[in-house]
């Protein structure tokens, strides 16, 4: 387990601690490590007023797997198309390095007001279930084309499991459950695979860096409500009003606000959000959104996203940031033990 995904349990570690806001996909942040994230992990960041710590793909892309990552990848491909010839489908091993670059790879590279200009915040302008590889170049994607529908679902079930759909994610449905672990979920050939290459999941016990998580929270509302940070805020606020988008107070509240209406489009929901009993555990495909609606709410969040970047960019990223450092380093200072030992007990995972 890689430690971007182990920054992402610890967000919603913090989440079981009181912070109710999940980790977002977004092209705005800065790629620069606080001292914080030094010690948290990969994409660990500090959201900029009222969202908490959380993690956030940014602009500037992931970072390259190493040969060692790389030769582990291919031996889950290989695994992979071993069992699926098993179940009497055909799948080609696709090389890592051919996967190397996906559809967004550009789209994180570029500078954030151009990714907002494009993307907004990347929420309703990208369909991250078909962020994978280009299908174009991927021979798998051929050979289920090729497949009548019936057996295209025999296909997924076989490489996927019985709960994915044909675009990777898994859909869990009933009333009150939620998502179950990839322990204990058949995941398909393709998680066979993973298991046999990386073993089995290895739960980290979050419950000794409970401590730790609560004084990263106050630390959070340290950095809130700073003086500076509370006056950046306030001219943050007046900004967006004068650009025709008031009533804004946090600045995590206009990603929010369109995150909630393509969830309403998508029929998602939410951890911890109650409503339909459906949870996606994957993206959820636009494939059958009201295509109207869905224009019009993408132009909706590039306006927004555009008029919140040159806000921000008037002062309060930096006035944030300042004191987001600051603070941090201050914390790590006194807290260099304890988050020794959380990075020590997660570089391996």
């Amino acid at each position: 387990m890689k430690r971007t995904a182990l920054a992402v349990m610890a967000v919603l570690a913090l989440a079981a601690c009181g912070n109710d806001k999940a980790p977002v996909a977004s092209g705005d942040q800065n790629g620069d490590k606080s001292p914080l994230a030094e010690y948290m992990g990969d994409g660990f960041v500090s959201s900029a007023g009222g969202g908490g710590f959380r993690v956030a793909m940014r602009a500037g892309g992931p970072q390259q797997p190493t040969e060692e990552e790389l030769a582990k990848q291919r031996k889950v491909e290989d695994a992979t198309a071993a069992c699926m010839k098993a179940a009497g489908f055909e799948y080609v091993a696709v090389p890592p390095e051919q996967n190397a670059k996906d559809k967004f790879t550009d789209a994180f590279n570029l500078p954030p007001d151009k990714f907002a200009e494009q993307y907004g915040y990347g929420i309703s302008t990208i369909d991250w279930s078909k962020a994978g590889p280009n299908d174009d170049s991927n021979p798998n994607s051929k050979i289920r084309a090729a497949l009548s529908p019936t057996a295209q679902k025999a296909y997924d079930k076989a490489l996927n499991g019985p709960n994915a759909n044909g675009n990777g994610a898994v859909v869990i449905q009933g009333e009150g459950e939620g998502p179950k672990s990839s322990g204990e979920m058949d995941l398909g050939c393709r998680g066979k695979a993973a298991k046999e290459v990386y073993g089995a999941e290895q739960k980290l016990d979050f419950k000794k860096f409970e401590s730790l998580f609560k004084d990263i929270q106050a630390l959070q509302k340290r950095i809130e409500s700073d003086q500076r940070v509370v006056d950046a805020l306030t001219a943050w606020t007046d900004c967006m009003a004068d650009a025709g988008h008031a009533g804004f107070k946090k600045v995590d509240d206009p990603r929010e606000k369109i995150q909630k209406k393509l969830d309403e489009l998508t029929g998602t929901q939410q951890p911890g959000t109650g409503g339909p009993a459906k949870t996606v555990t994957g993206p959820p495909s636009f494939d059958k959104v009201d295509a109207a609606k869905l224009s019009e709410l993408r132009k909706s969040e590039i306006d927004l996203a555009v008029a919140d970047r040159k806000c921000k960019a008037k002062g309060y990223d930096e006035a944030y940031k300042k004191v987001q450092y600051e603070a941090e380093k201050e914390f790590v200072e006194q807290h260099k033990a304890e988050l020794e030992a959380y990075r020590d007990e997660t570089a391996n995972r």
